[in-house]
């Protein structure tokens, strides 16, 4: 079966380095709307000449311009894939839904492929992307193994198989946002997740990466995704430097292509590994999942610590060299790290000013030689070249059906008439072109050119043979989208979120259980009642929960799979704060899509939300701050042992505690949510008032129905304003 493997370039060398090593496609950011923003990146000049080289190799560029994009951007959004398309770019990657819908209106032949950040995990999501007009799904990293093989019936579907692992559902991530107003969402994500934590749960209390995961590497379970029909293979990294990539592609494209692959395992576990590797969740939720102990690199492990002749030695077969690098572990931590000193025959010395200890673990994280051999992978292109040079004609070179001829006429030799051996070897220079030249017939007849004038033709036939080979695609003529807006409407209600019915505020109740498998009716008190569906819905979770929506009003979802899951069971939508509404032609499209009712993105300030705030808005203003969705166990699955508590309290090394949720759905593990370590007290003064009650009893510590911004303020306690008055970069 045909399929791609897909590899980052955050530069040009990386990208270069990619398709040396075999890479079908790569993908890339511009210097706007990437949501690599600390990436080198691209622009339309650097994209040009990559997109050249890639398509002379047949390979294809993505060009990602994946974050959540604000009123008052989108015509640059617009103008920006545009000129990505013209500039050769084979699709344009994006997470909002509604903008693509937009554009591929306005451009039917641009192709789209929807951002992982859009969530898309089930077969209700891929339906809508591809009724919007999105040829392929970038599929959640959480979605299991049973749901991709359901949705690449539906829409062609690309994997993550290789690097860093988000710890949250991926595109519901808030914590960088909350914790230091840089937006994951808007590509500045400054990893919060790596930091130290203590969990107030017995066997946790001791600070750890408690939210880390290590790096996904699926290895050779790759041939199970293939049989489940998913067609890109996507290696993650376009923060990482030229080696991991080569190393990364040339390892999949072995495994691939039915070869042993020890060797590139290796380089690839010495150019970057966290964790030594999951397999990630679409496998199900194995307990090394998480790297507790150790944050960055730590390598592959070449040996044992010991000293000789007072210094520290290590036996290994490592042949390591100048330049090499070493993290040392005892009992699994990090104890310090070193650097190549002196070799000897059974190993070498390492010097490091950590005081290190006999028996410690040592593991290279920088291999020099490894690198070496990654960036020395080439690919080219095989072509034959026909030449004639007569004369007192013009010399004809050919490649297959492209026929050149040269504006300069060959002279008639007098004393010195070329050579073959000097034309062939002038044309198998090709300038850094991926060419590997072979030649056909070479017919030379009493003809001279002074060399310069030869390098001419050569570079000339060149030029124009790339052009025949990768043309330049026509450019779409720009048609004009229309600017949105929204009717604006003063919002009157209340809606609270909360697991217990007890609390009896509000005009809309949105119920979040703490085990779905155990749902009561709601009361018939004159509310709204909303069963709230989290950003990983599966068709297992249906199973438990189908039967249940009958019993409320409507659903409430953190997904886009909402608005065709709504439709099928008959029940109004509350589009819930996952959408990620940001701008006019997103809340416009979830209420042409049925939605009832629409929470603005928590990242807006108040007048970003008040511009947004039509009929069915609502704005998250008091109560807690869900940060992240955790698709799996913190505790690594310890059920056994397990208290089974509804909340806990994370704490970092600045003594912040943030709530820990835990509830069930499906599966062996349960879930759990994040909160902020400050609760919201924000009210735009347009909107009706969107409530999360986590982490409270009963509603004597929420605001009063009175929609006064200062009501709101006093009656939360270690309050925060969010992002109110903050605009995000």
């Amino acid at each position: 079966m045909k399929c791609e493997i897909l590899a980052p370039a955050g530069g040009e060398q990386s990208a270069y380095a990619a398709l040396n090593s075999g890479a079908d496609a790569i993908y890339l950011g511009l210097t706007q709307f990437s949501a690599r923003a600390g990436a080198e990146n691209f622009d339309l000049a650097a994209l040009g000449r990559v997109t050249e080289y890639a398509h002379v190799l047949g390979a294809k560029v993505y060009v990602a311009l994946n974050t959540l994009v604000k009123e008052g951007e989108a015509q640059a959004f617009f103008s920006a894939a545009l000129s990505a398309w013209n500039a050769g770019a084979d699709a344009i990657l994006l997470q909002d839904l509604f903008l693509g819908k937009r554009l591929n209106r306005a451009y039917p032949q641009m192709v789209l492929h929807l951002s992982t950040q859009a969530g898309c995990c089930n077969e209700y999501g891929a339906r809508l992307a591809k009724e919007y007009g999105f040829s392929r799904a970038v599929l959640a990293r959480e979605t299991p193994l049973a749901e991709i093989e359901r949705i690449s019936k539906i829409i062609q579907t690309e994997v993550f198989v290789q690097g860093a692992l988000c710890s949250c559902f991926s595109g519901q991530c808030y914590f960088s946002s909350f914790a230091g107003n840089n937006s994951g969402n808007r590509g500045r994500c400054k990893q919060p997740c790596r930091k130290k934590y203590s969990i107030d749960r017995k066997g946790f209390e001791e600070y750890a990466y408690a939210l880390s995961p290590s790096d996904l590497s699926v290895g050779e379970r790759v041939a199970e995704l293939l049989a489940a029909g998913a067609f890109s293979f996507k290696i993650e990294g376009r923060m990482r430097r030229p080696e991991y990539v080569a190393s990364a592609v040339a390892y999949y494209r072995a495994l691939i292509d039915g070869k042993k692959a020890e060797a590139e395992k290796s380089r690839l576990a010495r150019a970057y590994n966290r964790g030594d590797y999951t397999q990630g969740l679409a496998f199900g939720q194995k307990k090394d999942f998480l790297s507790r102990e150790v944050q960055g690199h730590i390598g592959e492990r070449v040996g044992t610590l010991s000293l000789r002749k007072g210094k520290y030695f290590c036996e290994s077969a490592f042949r390591a060299r100048q330049g090499d690098c070493f993290k040392v572990l005892r009992g699994g931590k990090e104890a310090g790290g070193g650097a190549f000193a002196s070799a000897e025959k059974d190993g070498f010395y390492l010097r490091s000013s950590a005081p290190l200890k006999a028996g410690d673990e040592v593991r290279v994280t920088t291999d020099t030689a490894a690198g070496e051999i990654a960036l020395s992978f080439t690919k080219k292109r095989k072509i034959s070249l026909d030449l004639s040079f007569e004369g007192g004609k013009a010399p004809v070179i050919s490649c297959g059906t492209f026929i050149h001829t040269a504006q300069t006429v060959c002279g008639e030799a007098i004393n010195a008439p070329l050579k073959e051996a000097d034309i062939c070897a002038c044309f198998l220079k090709t300038d850094g072109l991926p060419f590997a030249v072979s030649f056909g017939e070479v017919h030379v007849n009493n003809a001279f050119l002074p060399k310069s004038a030869l390098n001419g033709i050569r570079r000339d036939f060149y030029e124009k043979l790339i052009a025949h080979l990768a043309p330049a695609r026509s450019p779409l003529a720009e048609r004009q989208i229309a600017a949105e807006q929204v009717v604006c409407a003063q919002g009157n209600k209340r809606a609270v979120l909360g697991s217990d019915y007890r609390i009896a505020d509000g005009d809309v109740f949105i119920y979040r259980p703490c085990d779905y498998a155990h749902i009561s009716a709601p009361p018939q008190d004159g509310r709204e009642f909303f069963l709230y569906l989290p950003p990983l819905f599966t068709q297992e979770d249906e199973r438990v929960i189908g039967q249940a929506i009958a019993l409320f009003d409507g659903i409430y979802c953190e997904g886009s799979y909402g608005i065709e899951l709504a439709q099928k069971y008959g029940k109004p939508l509350f589009a819930g704060a996952g959408f990620n509404l940001t701008n006019a032609y997103a809340v416009n499209g979830v209420k042409e899509a049925g939605a009832k009712y629409y929470v603005l993105s928590k990242e807006l300030t108040n007048a970003e939300q008040r511009a947004l705030a039509g009929e069915g808005a609502f704005a998250l203003c008091a109560g807690g701050i869900k940060l992240m969705d955790l698709c799996y166990c913190p505790f690594g699955g310890s059920c056994g042992c397990c208290d089974k508590r509804e909340y806990y309290r994370m704490t970092d090394e600045e003594d912040r505690q943030f709530l820990l949720r835990r509830y069930r759905l499906s599966g062996n593990f349960c879930r759990f949510e994040v909160y902020n370590c400050a609760s919201l007290a924000a009210y735009n003064g347009r909107t009706s008032l969107f409530i999360d009650t986590a982490g409270e009893k009963n509603a004597s510590a929420l605001p009063a129905a009175a929609h006064s911004p200062d009501r709101v303020k006093s009656l939360v306690r270690r309050a925060t304003a969010g992002h109110a008055d903050k605009s995000l970069l």
